[in-house]
């Protein structure tokens, strides 16, 4: 079963269960990902089904610092309830060990020295990573190895 159908099902269930918020919640996710399918004009592979999702759960974290900066905690809560949600679809993120080793092996085979190396870096970091790597996190790793 893919992540689009798991995500309709569980959208069914939330609805059937009257639990509004979470209903919404995957309903917009469902449009999101049927969006992407019309665009790419066929079925999403899982990997652009996880881009999807993580794309999102990055625009309701954005929201939840913009609305508490704002003093709006209300819609700060409902944005994180959003993201919280969005994350249980999503396969486990590495831990700090693990992007610590992949960025200090490609900082190796590269040879990175300096700051100016970062684009060098990164874009085989994500690709290694597969998904599965804080881009921010290991930005900051980089960032202490070669500062």
């Amino acid at each position: 079963m893919s992540l689009m159908e798991q995500i309709q099902k569980d959208m069914y269930a939330a609805m059937k269960a009257g639990e509004k918020e979470k209903a919404s919640a995957l309903r917009t996710v469902v449009a999101k990902l049927k969006d992407k399918q019309i665009e790419k004009r066929d079925a999403l592979t899982e990997d652009e089904e996880i881009k999807a999702l993580r794309l999102l759960e990055k625009q309701r974290k954005e929201s939840v610092e913009q609305y508490k900066n704002a003093g709006r905690d209300e819609l700060a809560a409902s944005e994180q309830a959003e993201a919280d949600l969005i994350k249980t679809y999503l396969p486990q993120m590495m831990d700090e060990s693990a992007i610590r080793a992949i960025v200090e092996e490609i900082v190796a085979d590269v040879g990175a020295e300096s700051m100016s190396d970062i684009g060098k870096v990164m874009p085989e970091v994500m690709k290694r990573g597969a998904g599965q790597i804080d881009g921010k996190q290991a930005q900051a790793i980089l960032r202490e190895l070669l500062g």
